[in-house]
């Protein structure tokens, strides 16, 4: 187990993406706090069922109060913050539409969530780690910020934001032993988008050099490195797991 021990809080852990992250990183020997706004206990039952430790939190994220509690209650537990994936985000909901039909609030909504929300979670835990002198972050971006997604332009808007916010809070950490960077993957399809979007899923696997559908499990193996000791000398990067959709 590459990262025994290590207490990793995931955000947005409550269901889909986020819950395969967290149980991902439970079987590389991870301690996971699985912090949502959602229930989150269903994500603890499954990681606690194979033998790993995990902690539900309830959190929004776009709270700064809540995210000082959750950090809070994460160090309370288990005495140390090692790392944050920084996963939950407002996507899944949104409809594709032209910019001009996008209301402000529906925009402010998005980058509360996906933009501010990275920065509190930060915020909050980064404290801990410059304690310990030690401590990786792992934002999730997304390959849309690579070719300019039509339709979703809050969103992508929120996730170009993250790979400026990485590299920077990269620069302003490395001298505490604290390394930040971002996975960028491609369209990962929902349950309810095998009935909604089967066209859009099947229109942008033949952009990929690997012609098949991006599951959450193929972005377990690069967190999981960038969590662990290989990646010590590697921070303010951001790796797109995309099946060679777009080739930085």
């Amino acid at each position: 187990m590459r990262l025994k021990d290590k207490v990793v809080i995931v955000t947005g852990a409550g269901r889909n993406i986020g819950r395969v992250y967290a149980r991902g990183l439970a079987a590389e020997g991870v301690k996971v706090a699985a912090a949502d706004i959602l229930e989150a206990s269903d994500t603890v039952r499954e990681i606690e069922a194979a033998g790993a430790e995990a902690l539900a939190v309830s959190v929004d994220v776009s709270d700064e109060t809540a995210t000082q509690r959750m950090a809070e209650a994460v160090h309370r537990r288990f005495g140390r913050i090692d790392g944050l994936i920084n996963n939950a985000a407002l996507y899944q909901d949104l409809a594709l539409k032209p910019f001009s039909e996008i209301t402000a609030d529906e925009w402010d909504r998005v980058m509360a969530v996906n933009l501010r929300g990275i920065f509190l979670c930060c915020k909050a835990v980064v404290p801990y780690m410059k304690a310990q002198r030690y401590g990786r972050i792992v934002n999730i971006a997304s390959n849309t910020v690579f070719k300019g997604t039509p339709g979703l332009i809050h969103y992508v808007t929120s996730k170009a934001g993250v790979l400026g916010f990485t590299r920077t809070l990269a620069r302003e950490c490395g001298e505490f032993g604290i390394n930040v960077n971002s996975v960028a993957p491609d369209y990962i399809p929902h349950v309810k988008d095998d009935k909604e979007r089967p066209e859009r899923d099947a229109m942008i696997q033949a952009t990929r050099a690997i012609r098949r559908r991006e599951l959450p499990q193929d972005l377990i193996g690069t967190i999981v490195f960038l969590l662990s000791a290989d990646a010590d000398f590697i921070t303010g990067q951001t790796i797109s797991v995309n099946g060679g959709s777009v080739m930085n």
